[in-house]
């Protein structure tokens, strides 16, 4: 049994002014291909898949050339049709070298965003059929801000989307597919599925499926999957940041050959979504930047630390309104972690400065209206040196951390950095006991190390003032893709009933 493993992701923020590039998805390490491919993300879909493909007897797995995540991450913009049809292209060009595989696995995420290309997941999923014929089973993952319909189904076999936020399922996930792929070209398992488009659109920010009714949906999704044997639901929560013609929430149930069951619980799962769907909105609450600062500043008094201040809406990374506000009401033990300034790192590495040197530099800022302006830093260089989150390290970004003010550290980094866990600060050498306040650029993610582990006791989710992109009011944002009033709540539609 031969199967082909290729990935391409990219979740993007098309209201950013900058495109993503053929070179942005070239670094150390990506593309790659082969048993290198195959051991990227241990813990993440293709790890799970590559563990439970190669437990069955007789699986070949090919690792074809794919880029890995850029190394913008997720803080960078329209995909560039170049990049796009580069690497595609020598995807294709490798499965077709190839002899007879009897299956294909996608590692996707579901909101990459393409100038010109309206679905890229369904167009890959497309011409991947056109390559290895109708005979062979291709299986995918997605992450659940994916922006999906019905398209990506009518050429590929099965999907399996991460349910949880943050992510803790992608393994599982990757998992799902290997075992239902190795079945389907077995014969055991044929798919049937149905997909249901579900008019709410809602920001990232209030997705967290560690409050109701995101987790009840969850829940229900589960449930579901435990009451019928080989049903498989998928909730695609959207991504209102791509300003895509799929975009919006989207249910998707697969089963073994029962295309009436498979209706059935899509209706039931979008039935519940729209009977929630003014609680879905206001699950989470988020807080104008001053507020935010203002309350962090009184737990503090109140000894309720440490206080995470996350900004949610930053989506470059180049930001500067929370760091402006901390400065200005006079917070301090505070770590900022990270301001997004690539000029600033270049002439600290460039002059081959040290721990202890004096650093006096205009930081972030500039690269659109949503960041604000740039702010005068002075204090001393503390560390200089490889980046401590994973998807930062694998792009070899070099980080930067200052000490200023009344005990304040603030980490520099090249591009968006999402600290998820709080030793990916400890690594560069500072200290929880040192700060009573700790400010992010993240939307849910951090929840993983801050939240579930008890490290935080207080959590304030912000945005600035004005709705710049990333803001949960998305009507302060010029789509040209869509029509806001097609969706709940910036509309009346009809319900799909």
């Amino acid at each position: 049994m031969r199967i082909a493993v290729l990935q391409f992701m990219h979740e993007t923020v098309t209201f950013l002014p900058y495109d993503t590039t053929l070179e942005d998805f070239r670094y150390p390490g990506s593309p790659a291909d082969g048993e290198v491919l195959l051991r990227t993300d241990p813990k993440g879909y293709i790890g799970g898949f590559v563990q439970v493909a190669r437990e069955h007897e007789g699986v070949e797995l090919i690792g074809i050339e794919s880029p890995l995540w850029p190394k913008t991450g997720s803080g960078s913009g329209w995909v560039t049709q170049e990049a796009y049809e580069h690497f595609l292209g020598r995807q294709l060009a490798a499965l077709r070298a190839e002899p007879k595989l009897d299956g294909v696995y996608l590692a996707l995420h579901g909101a990459m965003a393409v100038r010109g290309i309206p679905r890229p997941e369904a167009d890959i999923a497309r011409r991947v059929r056109e390559v290895v014929g109708p005979e062979a089973c291709i299986a995918a993952t997605f992450d659940p801000h994916g922006n999906e319909d019905e398209s990506f189904l009518r050429h590929a076999d099965m999907a399996f989307t991460v349910k949880y936020y943050p992510h803790y399922d992608m393994h599982l996930q990757g998992q799902r597919a290997a075992r239902m792929l190795v079945r389907a070209i077995r014969g055991s398992f044929r798919p049937a599925h149905a997909t249901i488009k579900v008019p709410i659109i809602s920001p990232t920010g209030v997705q967290w499926t560690g409050a109701s009714p995101w987790s009840d949906l969850v829940q229900r999704a589960l449930t579901w999957e435990a009451r019928e044997p080989d049903v498989f639901v998928n909730v695609f929560f959207g991504f209102p940041w791509s300003d895509v013609p799929d975009a919006g929430m989207t249910f998707q149930v697969l089963t073994n050959g029962d295309a009436a069951l498979a209706q059935r619980v899509a209706r039931d799962m979008a039935d519940t979504a729209w009977r929630r769907r003014e609680a879905l909105l206001t699950s989470t609450p988020v807080h104008l930047i001053p507020e935010g600062v203002a309350l962090a500043r009184q737990a503090v008094a109140e000894g309720r630390m440490p206080v995470v201040l996350a900004d949610h809406s930053d989506r470059s990374g180049y930001a500067t309104w929370l760091l402006r506000e901390i400065i200005a009401q006079g917070l301090s033990r505070t770590l900022v972690a990270t301001i997004a300034a690539p000029d600033a790192v270049a002439a600290v590495l460039d002059t081959g400065a040290k721990p202890g040197d004096a650093f006096d530099m205009e930081v972030g800022g500039r690269a659109d209206a949503s960041a604000g302006d740039p702010v005068r830093i002075t204090g001393r260089i503390l560390s200089a040196g490889t980046a401590t989150t994973p998807r930062a390290m694998g792009g070899g970004q070099q980080w930067v951390s200052v000490g200023f003010g009344e005990g304040n550290v603030l980490v520099l980094s090249p591009f968006l950095a999402q600290i998820i866990e709080p030793a990916e600060l400890w690594a560069l050498g500072l200290k929880p006991e040192d700060f009573d306040v700790i400010a992010i650029k993240s939307r849910v993610h951090f929840r993983r190390g801050f939240d579930d582990s008890g490290f935080a006791r207080t959590i304030l989710l912000v945005e600035p003032e004005q709705p710049f992109l990333g803001t949960i009011r998305l009507d302060g944002l010029a789509y040209e893709n869509l029509r806001l009033t097609d969706f709940h709540p910036y509309g009346d539609p009809p319900y799909p009933g």
